[in-house]
C-alpha cells in the first residue's frame, strides 16, 4: 500500500524592526517593517500556483500581514501551535546582549528564563505536522523562524536542537516532502 505524500511548505514572515535588529521576537505581536511588506508581497508571484489543502498561519500580526500579502488570505486558519517561541525574559534583546551575561549562551542549548522550553516548542511543532499530515493535499505554514526550524527538524524525525542548522530568513519559503518512504528537506530558505 503506497501513501499520497504531502508537502508542507514553510513561509517565514516578513521582516519586522526587531528581526532586522537582531532581537529576540517571540510573543510581542510587531507589524511588518515598509522592507518586509514588500518581501511578503513579492511571495504572491512564488505561491500562485500552489494548491493548499489548509493554509495554517500564526495568530501574530506578521505572520497574519504576510499571508494575506503573498495572497493567502482568504484561505488562512490561525492555529495557535504556530505562534512564535516564548522568549521569556528574553524578549526584545539581541543574542549579544545576553551573551554579556551569560557567555557562550544558546537558545536551544541553555533555553530562557521565565519562557517556553525546547521541549514544549516541540510538542506543538508536532501538532502541526500531525494535522498536516492528515490534511489530504498539500499544506502551507506562514510563521516564525525558531518556530519554523523546530518544526522542520520534527518533520525530519530528528531532535529538536537539530534546528540550530537550518537558518531561515525573512520572507523565505522551503518545502518538506518526500523521498520514497522519507520524509526530507525539498527545497530550503529561498
Amino acid at each position: 500500500m503506497t501513501e499520497h505524500r504531502h508537502r508542507l511548505v514553510l513561509i517565514r514572515h516578513g521582516e519586522t524592526e526587531w528581526s532586522r535588529a537582531g532581537r529576540h521576537t517571540g510573543r510581542t505581536d510587531l507589524p511588518l517593517s515598509d522592507d518586509g511588506e514588500v518581501q511578503a508581497s513579492a511571495l504572491a508571484s512564488r505561491l500562485d500556483s500552489w494548491r493548499f489543502a489548509a493554509v495554517l498561519c500564526s495568530p501574530l500580526e506578521r505572520a497574519r500581514r504576510t499571508a494575506q500579502l503573498a495572497g493567502l488570505d482568504g484561505r488562512v486558519e490561525p492555529d495557535p501551535d504556530l505562534v512564535e517561541w516564548d522568549y521569556g525574559a528574553y524578549e526584545g534583546r539581541t543574542t549579544a546582549s545576553i551573551r554579556q551575561e551569560r557567555p557562550g549562551w544558546d537558545l536551544l542549548d541553555d533555553g530562557v528564563p521565565g519562557g517556553e522550553t525546547l521541549d514544549a516548542v516541540a510538542a506543538r511543532a508536532d501538532k502541526v505536522v500531525a494535522r498536516a499530515l492528515a490534511s489530504g493535499g498539500d499544506v502551507a505554514c506562514v510563521a516564525h523562524a525558531h518556530l519554523l526550524r523546530v518544526l522542520a527538524a520534527r518533520w525530519l524525525g530528528l531532535d529538536p536542537s537539530a534546528a540550530r542548522y537550518l537558518v531561515l530568513g525573512p520572507a523565505s519559503v522551503s518545502v518538506l516532502g518526500w523521498e520514497r518512504e522519507r520524509r526530507v528537506i525539498v527545497q530550503w530558505n529561498t
